[in-house]
């Protein structure tokens, strides 16, 4: 809004007298005049204005400077022990390399840091061109089972960054394959050995003619032919559930009514096996969220191995609770028990810890490793205690089924929609 100040006017009024006497003065005609008039008005109108008030700039905000990362704040933030060396003496260690290895290691000798033969050369940055600077292995350091690969990388003229990678999972993995391998091998050897070996005596006329002989000879191969068969549907058995462990089943499963069936099949095929398993159910158990085949198949596993190991004539006792959101199914039997040595081993492939007796009884050495995959499958756990003398106790906890929508909010849709989506478990 424009504001009429006398003094504006006074001098806008003067601007105009004197650019119209100038340009009369200069000869201009009546138009020209009064233009140099209305622009020297103009002008002095703007040019009394008063300056506008600056905008002061908005105060520059300066931030703090980070302190920069020191390196012991660095290597702090690694997990694996990291060492830096200089003149073979250690600088710096994080927190991991002092658990390891002491809280006493800076400032001393790294060789006394790490007292391991294969590593002394290395941590004296000797020989550190060409293959010399690949990891190293080093076996025993912090605990006997433990195993570590070893990195020098130089930093500098005298400085060495040494780094302790934990490879003892890894090294476990890859011998559980290797003895997979062997004795997956030889458990199939065996047999096809005795095979070959009868098949040859039955090709001698002699022996195929003496009829006891033949006899005794062809139930052997049946036996040894049927145990490869067994052994191969293991495997394939082992090879499908673990295909299957990230798909976790759904369907709900009453468990009383599987056991019985477990149970009414297994005892008919073991001495002294009728009425040798009670089943003791809580009432009103609620469903598990299972795969039936794969459940029986635990189920005929473990309790199979209860009645092959307890004394003859000995009860197997099956019990079945609800614990929480689980449902707990323990198997305990009266046999002679298992070395403690043993108990941590029980779930590898092929394992057995008492190998001649196992093969005498028909058994694979896969069946406690089907049954522990089985239950990883379920999103259950296994445990197994026993006592040398008294028996064995199996215990596994399987996750209950979901419960159904039951909430009046979801009555209109499972109305209008009977044979879509009910948000129920299917029920095996």
């Amino acid at each position: 809004m424009l504001r009429f100040e006398p003094l504006r006017i006074f001098v806008t009024l003067i601007a105009a007298i004197i650019g119209a006497g100038l340009a009369l003065v200069l000869g201009a005609a009546a138009e020209p005049v009064a233009l140099a008039a209305a622009l020297a008005a103009i002008a002095g109108w703007y040019a009394s204005a008063p300056a506008a008030e600056a905008v002061a700039p908005p105060p520059l905000t300066i931030e703090p400077e980070e302190p920069p990362l020191d390196l012991q704040t660095i290597l702090e933030a690694i997990d694996d022990p990291l060492l830096v060396v200089s003149r073979q003496r250690v600088e710096h260690a994080n927190a991991a390399a002092r658990t390891l290895l002491g809280e006493h290691i800076v400032g001393e000798d790294v060789r006394l840091a790490i007292r391991h033969p294969a590593a002394a050369e290395r941590l004296t940055g000797n020989g550190l061109d060409g293959s010399a600077t690949r990891p190293i292995e080093l076996v025993g350091l912090g605990d006997r089972e433990r195993r570590w690969e070893l990195s020098v990388h130089p930093i500098g003229p005298f400085a060495l960054l040494v780094r302790l990678a934990d490879r003892t999972g890894s090294y476990a993995t890859e011998r559980m394959r290797v003895d997979f391998v062997a004795n997956a091998s030889h458990e199939l050897r065996t047999p096809l050995s005795t095979l070959v070996g009868f098949i040859e005596t039955l090709e001698d006329r002699k022996a195929s003619d003496d009829p006891a002989t033949r006899a005794r000879f062809l139930s052997i191969m049946s036996g040894e032919a049927k145990r490869m068969q067994t052994l191969v549907a293991d495997l394939m058995s082992l090879s499908r559930i673990e295909a299957e462990k990230y798909s976790v089943p759904q369907t709900a499963l009453d468990l009383p009514p599987l056991l019985g069936e477990v149970r009414d099949a297994a005892e008919p095929g073991v001495a002294h096996g009728k009425n040798r398993v009670a089943v003791e159910a809580e009432p009103d158990l609620p469903p598990i969220a299972g795969d039936r085949a794969q459940i029986s198949q635990l189920l005929h596993n473990v309790i199979g191995n209860a009645l092959k190991y307890a004394r003859p004539g000995t009860p197997v006792v099956v019990r079945v609770r609800r614990d929480g959101s689980m449902l707990r199914l323990t198997v305990t039997d009266e046999g002679e028990g298992i070395a403690p040595e043993h108990l941590p081993r029980l779930t590898e492939r092929f394992y057995r810890a008492e190998p001649s007796r196992s093969r005498a009884l028909g058994g694979t050495g896969l069946g406690l490793a089907i049954v522990k995959h089985i239950v990883e499958r379920h999103r259950g756990r296994l445990d197994i205690d026993s006592v040398v003398g008294r028996g064995t106790t199996v215990t596994i906890l399987l996750p209950l089924a979901r419960e159904p929508l039951s909430s009046n909010r979801n009555a209109n849709v499972t109305q209008d929609a009977p044979n879509g989506p009910s948000g129920l478990v299917d029920r095996a």
